[in-house]
């Protein structure tokens, strides 16, 4: 992805981005403000971009081995961040999404027992009862995205009829699927169109209750497998794996693990 990286931020798309969030606020990180430090250091723009490029991606394998977790945590949230700002005419969902799980990651009580700052270095969490603060904060900024996704699907006519969902598949570039496969099944997708929203509208319902919290935690990692695959979206799904998973895997886990392995009683 690294050519990628430069096309999309070593043009005028950034500096476009950077003019208009400079109006907004002057106090949120772009990119633009390293470029202008490497370059009183002789570094060029390219140069700095890449290096941007390997901070973020040492970040992130230094975040799935938990090694400096807190620094690497914020540093990595700053740098998401100040891309996801200089690039905003080209950003999307998973760019956001991204941003958020890194913001409550750089806040929430660090190392985690399974990491190596844990394992190895012997750190410890300082306020290991916060964590239930900021899972619960994660689990209803979730509750609100999906509620208010599906009630917009939900008051159109499109998602009902299908013609959204069509328009989804076939329009590039998520077009990942053959348009012919997907119009011999177009009687299923009004049929599709009503369970994404539906599912959508149910997850602020039915992810509390432990009857409902697994088939539909199941339901909407199915969704998102769905996007992954049919839209040519694999990012923005994973994302949204991720976030939900760490929301609510653990309450799934670990409570069938416990009825799982809790003693059956003798009559």
């Amino acid at each position: 992805m690294r050519n990628d990286w430069l096309r999309l931020l070593n043009n005028e798309g950034r500096r476009v981005s950077e003019a208009v969030l400079a109006a907004e606020s002057s106090a949120i990180p772009r990119v633009g403000w390293l470029i202008k430090i490497g370059s009183m250091l002789g570094a060029n723009d390219k140069q700095i971009l890449l290096i941007i490029w390997l901070a973020l991606l040492s970040a992130a394998l230094l975040l799935i081995a938990g090694l400096f977790c807190r620094t690497v945590a914020v540093a990595a949230w700053l740098l998401q961040l100040a891309v996801v700002k200089s690039a905003s005419v080209f950003s999307y969902g998973v760019d956001g999404f991204t941003t958020i799980g890194l913001f409550y990651l750089a806040l929430s009580p660090l190392p985690d027992p399974w990491s190596l700052d844990w394992q190895f270095r012997k750190l410890r969490t300082r306020y290991p009862d916060l964590l239930g603060f900021f899972q619960r904060a994660l689990q209803l900024h979730l509750c609100f995205i999906y509620f208010f996704s599906g009630l917009t699907k939900a008051l159109g006519i499109g998602w009902w009829n299908g013609d959204n969902l069509w328009r989804a598949l076939t329009r590039p570039p998520f077009n990942a699927i053959d348009s012919v496969f997907i119009a011999k099944g177009k009687s299923f997708l009004p049929l599709a169109g009503i369970a994404i929203f539906v599912l959508e509208l149910g997850y602020a319902v039915f992810i509390w209750p432990k009857q409902t919290r697994a088939i539909w935690l199941l339901g909407i990692i199915g969704m998102h497998i769905g996007i992954g695959v049919f839209m040519g979206m694999p990012q923005f799904a994973f994302i949204m794996i991720v976030l939900n998973l760490a929301a609510f895997g653990p309450e799934v886990i670990f409570s069938r693990r416990t009825s799982l392995t809790e003693p059956v009683a003798s009559n």
